[in-house]
């Protein structure tokens, strides 16, 4: 992540910019300067994950319980010494980001490869050198800090920059994370979670002024630097030949430098010397290569403006007066502002912001300038996002409307604001029923779906970047709805559902699948189904239609999946009696009874309607786990009897387990097949997640935790004992509570899966020719062994094409 080589030329060529500090020491500094302030350090949780999970298994599908006490004590440190945490997660890829995502992606597949090579010659977990987080660690580690009492928030757009955002506007002590991108941003200073030690706090903080010292540049030069030498956003490729030239060029090169450290010099001179020579005269467009990755250039240099903060290398006119429909705005600074703003001030360019003072609110509000029409442009500052939006005045009500540009026709189009929610609304009128409404066509399927304007609107977009600027938009038109769903993204309360109901695209990273084994489908297409019905719930029309709704791209990886382009994954009609309720009932209604139509819609998104009776009797949490099961056993054909045991044995016995007892456990040794099986449950509990909240909370999100119902080393016991012939009651360890529990789940999960034609057998008694061949189709409908298939006549998974474009409603086969 970050800058391509910063990271190690500034450990290797620059150890100065980094110094040691110690987290109690500056919070009691921050005290003493700020009376009455809480010290708050804002925390990429992305970049913690690797440092937070300390248990030593970590194949087996995670070490939960140990985990949750690892935070746990993460968490106490820091309140101890009065220090606050806020923890940002990652809640989309943006569209800029896609290939970097995409390229990691194939990489993680490739270690997951070596690791399961690992397994079958080692049989044993690998060393720490090819530690992969366990599937679902950062979505269940969002809930796991709110069960902390942790201010935890999920982003709208890349995390990053809502962390830069975020301690700059906050006066925060700092961000701790590890991504070179927070070298760039003008904010609060940057310290390593690599270097933390929880026992002293001590760390490193990276100083950026120190960073532009070594490398003769000012603060406002970074962004610029960061694109030439390629990150996220801009391909490494781009400027290969550029960086080449200018290390020809340089004449400085040091020769205990390695190459990396040579060509970040070599840039930073050609920033100082040649093209500050021409800054102000040219557009930087003439000065460099641009070609035609000129608008993808910008936005990389953009993405790294803060609310407020503006880069001297985009073309501006001098400081005056600006024109903007008939109204004369003055573009200086209000002295009289007495708002106290957290920035950090370069002493080096000395360069103010044109601002334009607004009469009422005395706030001011940043220009920003178009490269290309050299015009600037007033820039609407939404009170809640606090993020500019261009504007125009209407000149019969003579107010100033937020505007969305249409790079296309090149027409701005008017936003409207809804007067309850205040949330922005893009207009266009229906040919037919000549009314303003918010609409969309779908460019690659023909169709119409009502549509609305995110309000939350991308910093990078306030500078012209081009055609690649787009307005934001939504697939849900209820601006109400999508206010509440918003705010449950927000406060990491849910998962998936604004991604679906705002862009109608999500993702899914690597799982620890195998993709030499046939024998188990990938967990992508086992919870697909139970994901088109919860489409269905999203974007249809209440009444349980689907004609109209439409395609969600889903980007998950799966074996053969070469993530080219995504998935179009249609929605599936769901079977609820008395019909599909609305969003705004099962969201927003307080009326009684309500809870259990809640619940008659998450069982049938799991099309477990009919198993409602005998989950009905089942005490919590094993509720959330046996619905799982069920679903499971009834989808994949190759799961038996022993691994039923497994699984319920392994919930059980957790009950009575301490942290110590499960971090002390000794496996035979690892099996690839349970490593797989473990995965495919924790994914499951995840997509519960993403259902549980769709319904509007049926159940307690607390029920269906890892921590509380799944140990992958304790589960992987369990299995290879299963596997052994070992009776119930050493399954439980003659634990005579346990074991009645043990057989009343078992009868719950076989009596449902029966209900559904799919009786669930030993192995032992499996005749040789079932493994992997076809045989009778489910009695239900839109059952499943596999993925949808491009010809819509219910191929089985296992003879899916990689990468395939569009599924529709068919028949699932099991064999």
């Amino acid at each position: 992540m970050g800058v391509r080589g910063l990271q190690g030329f500034v450990r290797s060529s620059c150890p100065h910019i980094c110094t040691v500090v110690n987290f109690k020491e500056l919070a009691e500094h921050h005290r003493s300067r700020h009376p009455g302030g809480t010290p708050t350090i804002v925390v990429d949780a992305m970049c913690c994950l690797r440092y937070w999970y300390t248990p030593d298994s970590w194949i087996c599908g995670g070490q939960w319980r140990e985990y949750f006490s690892s935070l746990r004590e993460f968490v106490k440190t820091f309140t101890a010494v009065g220090i606050k945490l806020v923890f940002f997660f990652d809640g989309m890829v943006e569209q800029s980001k896609r290939d970097e995502w995409v390229k990691r992606r194939l990489k993680n597949n490739r270690e997951i490869a070596k690791i399961f090579h690992y397994i079958k010659s080692h049989r044993e977990q690998p060393g720490r050198n090819m530690f992969f987080i366990p599937s679902g660690l950062a979505i269940f580690t969002q809930f796991a800090l709110k069960a902390l009492g942790q201010e935890t928030l999920c982003s709208l757009q890349e995390a990053d920059y809502e962390v830069a955002s975020y301690g700059l506007q906050n006066n925060c002590l700092g961000i701790l994370g590890e991504d070179t991108d927070y070298l760039i941003y003008d904010t609060c200073p940057y310290f390593s979670i690599s270097e933390l030690s929880l026992d002293s706090l001590d760390t490193i903080m990276l100083c950026r002024e120190k960073l532009c010292q070594s490398l003769g540049l000012s603060l406002s030069d970074l962004p610029l630097l960061a694109c030439l030498l390629g990150n996220d956003i801009i391909p490494e490729g781009m400027f290969e030949s550029f960086r080449y030239k200018c290390l020809s060029s340089y004449t400085s090169v040091k020769e205990n430098f390695d190459k990396k450290g040579n060509i970040i010099l070599a840039v930073a001179d050609h920033i100082s010397k040649v093209l500050r020579l021409h800054q102000g005269e040219k557009k930087l467009e003439e000065m460099l290569p641009l070609g035609p990755n000129k608008a993808l250039f910008y936005k990389g240099v953009a993405s790294y403006l803060l609310p407020g903060q503006k880069s001297p290398w985009f073309f501006q006119k001098p400081e005056g007066v600006v024109t903007l429909d008939k109204q004369v705005l003055s573009m200086s600074s209000d002295p009289k502002s007495k708002q106290e703003v957290p920035v950090c001030t370069d002493p080096g360019s000395k360069q103010e912001v044109p601002v334009c003072t607004d009469p009422e609110s005395k706030q001011e509000v940043p220009v920003c300038t178009d490269p290309e029409s050299k015009q600037e442009v007033l820039l609407y500052t939404h009170p809640e996002s606090k993020q500019g939006v261009p504007v125009y005045t209407d000149p019969e009500s003579k107010q100033e409307v937020p505007m969305c540009t249409d790079p296309e026709p090149k027409q701005e189009f008017p936003l409207c604001t809804h007067p309850e929610s205040r949330q922005e609304v893009l207009l266009c009128t229906h040919p037919e029923s000549k009314r303003k409404l918010p609409v969309d066509t779908d460019p690659e399927f023909n169709l119409e779906a009502p549509l609305c304007t995110n309000p939350e609107i991308k910093q990078e977009d306030l500078v012209n970047m081009g055609p690649e600027v787009k307005p934001q938009i939504t697939m849900v038109s209820d601006p109400e709805i999508l206010k509440v769903a918003r705010a449950h993204h927000v406060q990491a309360e849910s998962y998936l559902v604004y991604n679906v109901m705002s862009s109608g695209e999500v993702e899914c990273s690597n799982s620890l699948e195998d993709a030499m084994d046939q024998a188990l489908p990938s967990q992508a297409f086992v919870y697909r189904p139970v994901r088109q019905r919860v489409y269905s719930l999203l974007l249809g029309d209440g009444e349980g239609g689907t004609s109209t709704c439409p395609t969600v791209k889903e980007w998950f990886v799966y074996s053969g999946n070469p993530l080219r382009q995504p998935d179009l994954v249609r929605p599936l009609q769901m079977s609820i009696p008395g019909g599909t309720p609305s969003l705004k009932l099962l969201w927003l209604s307080q009326e009684a009874g309500l809870q259990a139509q809640r619940l008659d819609t998450l069982l049938a998104c799991f099309d477990l309607s009919s198993s409602r009776e005998e989950l009905q009797v089942v005490e919590s949490p094993f509720q959330a786990l046996c619905c799982l099961l069920i679903y499971l056993f009834v989808q994949v054909d190759t799961l038996c009897l022993e691994d039923l045991h497994a699984f319920i044995a392994q919930a059980l016995c957790l009950e009575g387990k301490t942290t110590m007892e499960l971090a002390d456990l000794q496996l035979d040794h690892v099996d690839p097949r349970a490593v797989q099986l473990g995965t495919l449950l924790v994914r499951g509990l995840t997509t519960l997640v993403l259902v549980n909240s769709a319904c509007g909370f049926p159940w307690k999100t607390s029920d269906f935790m890892p921590w509380n119902l799944f140990d992958g080393k304790l589960f992987h016991q369990k299995y290879l004992q299963s596997e052994r012939g070992y009776t119930a009651e050493a399954l439980v360890e003659q634990h005579r509570s346990w074991l009645t529990r043990f057989h009343a789940l078992k009868s719950v999960v076989c009596k449902a899966c029966m209900k559904e034609n799919r009786p669930i057998v030993s192995r032992r008694h499996w005749r040789s020719h079932h493994s992997g061949q076809r045989g009778r189709q489910g009695s239900s409908d839109h059952r499943m062994s596999s993925g949808y298939s491009r010809s819509g006549q219910g191929q089985h998974w296992r003879d899916q094409g990689p990468g395939s474009r569009q599924y529709d409603p068919d028949q699932w086969r099991r064999y």
